[in-house]
């Protein structure tokens, strides 16, 4: 009497954890894997904003706002900038990205979503990290590094972009003008995330409405990690984590309730 063999019982956890790690795998091949040069775009476009953007006001102004370095004065503005869009703009369209793989029962929702954030989110840390120790290697900066302030700000963005990404994933997919009024209200944000200027050289009247731009504490607290003489006194840990957090919360709670709605439009 032959005996079948018995089932291989594998728990839901290692399932959805293999799942995502497959479609971030995919992801890595469609995104980067089919273009000429792949992932050194990926840290070449930012290289080359930084570089222009330090061209342009060293011919204008004599010093940056903050140290001596041109180049690492931007790129402590620009890279959080970059990253927070990359988050967005990664989540936003990650139900569609994924939308003919989601008829498959094992792949559900939150892994389309969960694997285009963590592999965007991997990405702009290893950009960021890559970036600026060519800049420490390459610039004479006198920069003091300190750590606690770079990791923070890191984070913030990481919560800032996954809360504004899921509610324009909603939203997008819901409402689809929703995306070119997205396009319009964004475009000041190169402006007021404090990329060009420091938050304490802006007006007053500048200061009081820019300050609820959860951007402008994390760059804030970048330039913190750099320069130890910058106080960033304005920066707010409780609204940056506490906006974006509950934009996170309320972004999963809606999305599971429609997410079948936005992945049909």
């Amino acid at each position: 009497m032959t005996h079948s063999p018995l089932p291989v019982f594998t728990p839901p956890r290692f399932q959805s954890l293999r799942t995502i790690f497959a479609l971030m795998l995919r992801e890595m091949s469609t995104t980067y894997g089919r273009s000429p040069g792949g992932y050194l775009w990926v840290i070449l476009e930012p290289v080359g904003a930084v570089v222009l953007l330090s061209f342009a006001f060293s011919i204008v102004l004599r010093a940056p706002s903050l140290g001596t370095s041109f180049v690492l004065f931007y790129a402590t503005g620009f890279l959080p900038f970059s990253a927070f869009m990359s988050l967005n703009g990664k989540l936003t369209k990650s139900l569609r990205f994924s939308r003919s793989l989601l008829a498959y029962p094992r792949v559900t929702w939150l892994d389309a979503i969960l694997a285009r954030y963590i592999l965007a989110l991997l990405t702009e840390i290893t950009v960021f990290c890559i970036v600026i120790t060519g800049i420490l290697l390459f610039q004479e900066t006198r920069a003091v590094i300190t750590i606690g302030p770079i990791l923070i700000s890191l984070s913030m963005v990481a919560v800032a972009g996954a809360g504004v990404g899921l509610m324009n994933c909603l939203l997008n997919g819901l409402f689809p003008v929703w995306g070119r009024i997205w396009s319009i209200i964004s475009r000041p944000l190169f402006l007021a995330s404090g990329v060009f200027f420091l938050y304490e050289d802006m007006p007053q009247l500048a200061q009081d409405i820019l300050w609820w731009n959860p951007l402008l504490h994390a760059v804030g607290e970048m330039r913190r990690g750099f320069y130890p003489i910058y106080e960033a006194s304005y920066v707010s840990y409780t609204y940056t984590f506490g906006t974006g957090a509950v934009l996170i919360l309320l972004g999963l709670i809606l999305i599971s309730r429609h997410h079948k709605r936005i992945i049909e439009n």
